[in-house]
């Protein structure tokens, strides 16, 4: 089963290119050749899970050539699940853009390429194609903020692109360090030389920094984020969804394998300050997060900053770096990809069925479009960490880990964090529920279904309405076997560790 490691990455940009080629023949089969892409991409993704979890990692060489000098895939419990996560979502996200757009060839050329970009990272073990992957998911990403109508998503996609090429760049940097000390690029070749280089070496030390700060601009650490607000809220809604729930997710994910499976815990053990930058970035983000996600008034942006607070938890858990908190983190990354996607999508449902897009324009929202609101709600709930929902138990697992360390300081912050995702959700539903519609509340837009007679076609069709109440139903499904997933994946954190 190892051969199919590569086909994770080959495997949709064979489906970009067929888009592109029958693109040229006939217009709007983008999306049919996206959707069988992503259910083949499902299936090598369910089955590496399937062959790695609780047992040993698959490895696999480009070419044939011996590691370090060739070029490494490796498949094991946490980057098999983050590739069947970045499988999954891509492929409800179709689902949805069926109808809410956008709809041209080049959108699913570009799309399936980004979905190549982020499988990359998730199963690479070298560490410049992981920076190449890197590149490869922010170029894809700022075309798709630009798919928008009007100068927003243009100016958002650009803002994206200076502020994600400074991120990239450092971390390129970071890697010419590592190269520089050690004279390889396999991630596990890397961890012993850069033990016998030494980890109080400058060139050790500049190489850590440089990768790190590159990865926080890439997951949106405070005060690393600007770009975030602007790229979410300027996006289609389609493409918000997507980069939200996939592209910081990924990077966090690459933040763990070079912190872990590059440095490792021996590098953290001797080098206490860069365990305090770690967990001064996860405290920053959590609190200032959410204190902006409260002020507000757009849904899109508030949900931007929350991702903001979301993610500080994940590089809290990389800072305590035991067992129980990387697990934690793990199944935090996969929850808040669901349920920030869904809310995305149920945020552009409600907007496409009513005009909403603001807090105070939910007001009633219950009357005017019942499935956004209670898609939105349960999605709401979940992010706040009320039991059974997943994002209850990727927190537990968090403040758990962080208790077993003595993290006493980021026990508290994770705990006040559910307060305030409380604070700027509650709001939002208070007002779905309690509030009578007013003359603000929005007004339901006339659309098209964009074919080629332009004729008149519903604003929201089954599909959208049917993806959100996924959503919503497997966030919390999620949480009912979350722990048990858990278990499953503590022998890798274990070797992650090692």
């Amino acid at each position: 089963m190892s051969d199919l490691a590569p086909l994770l990455v080959a495997f949709p940009v064979f489906g970009s290119v067929i888009a592109l080629l029958a693109g040229l023949a006939r217009d709007r089969v983008g999306w049919a050749v996206a959707v069988l892409t992503l259910a083949v991409q499902t299936a090598i993704a369910g089955t590496l899970l399937a062959d790695v979890l609780g047992s040993e990692a698959i490895r696999y060489v480009v070419g044939g050539f011996t590691v370090p000098i060739g070029i490494e895939l490796v498949v094991d419990g946490l980057s098999a699940t983050i590739a069947l996560l970045v499988a999954v979502v891509s492929l409800g996200v179709l689902a949805y853009a069926r109808r809410a757009g956008p709809r041209s060839n080049a959108f699913y050329v570009i799309y399936l390429l980004l979905v190549a970009g982020l499988s990359g990272m998730s199963i690479t073990g070298d560490i410049f194609n992981m920076y190449v992957f890197l590149e490869i998911t922010g170029l894809t990403a700022y075309a798709l903020v630009a798919s928008g109508d009007g100068g927003r998503s243009a100016i958002a996609a650009l803002k994206y692109l200076l502020v994600g090429t400074v991120g990239a760049s450092l971390f390129l940097l970071g890697i010419g360090f590592a190269y520089i000390a050690t004279g390889t690029l396999n991630m596990g070749d890397l961890a012993t030389q850069l033990a016998e280089v030494g980890y109080d070496s400058p060139l050790v030390l500049a190489a850590f920094g440089l990768l790190v700060v590159g990865l926080f601009v890439k997951i949106a650490v405070f005060p690393l984020h600007t770009w975030q607000p602007a790229a979410y809220a300027g996006a289609p809604d389609s493409v918000s969804a997507f980069i939200s729930a996939l592209v910081s997710t990924v990077a966090a994910y690459a933040l763990i394998r070079i912190v872990f499976t590059v440095f490792g815990t021996a590098f953290l053990a001797s080098t206490p300050l860069a365990s305090t930058v770690l967990a001064a970035g996860a405290v920053v983000s959590i609190v200032v997060g959410s204190l902006l996600a409260v002020s507000q008034s757009e849904l899109k942006r508030m949900l931007a900053y929350s991702s903001v607070s979301q993610f500080g938890l994940i590089v809290g858990a990389v800072a305590v770096g035991n067992v129980v908190a990387l697990t934690g983190a793990a199944i935090h990354l996969v929850g808040h990809a669901i349920m920030k996607g869904g809310l995305f999508l149920t945020v552009g449902l409600v907007n496409d069925a009513t005009g909403a897009r603001t807090v105070d324009e939910y007001a009633g929202l219950a009357k005017r479009s019942p499935v956004g609101a209670a898609a939105f709600s349960v999605l709401a709930v979940a992010m706040v960490g009320v039991p059974p929902a997943v994002g209850f138990v990727g927190k537990w697992y968090i403040a758990l880990g962080a208790v077993e360390a003595g993290a006493w300081p980021l026990v508290v912050v994770i705990f006040a964090s559910t307060l305030l995702t409380l604070a700027y959700f509650a709001r939002v539903v208070e007002r779905i529920y309690f509030r009578d519609p007013t003359e603000t509340s929005g007004l339901a837009p006339t659309a098209t279904d964009g074919g080629e007679d332009d004729e008149p076609a519903p604003v929201v069709s089954v599909g959208m309405r049917a993806t959100v109440v996924a959503a919503a139903v497997v966030a919390v499904a999620l949480g009912a076997v979350a722990a048990g997933y858990g278990d499953l994946l503590e022998p890798t954190m274990e070797g992650l560790l090692s």
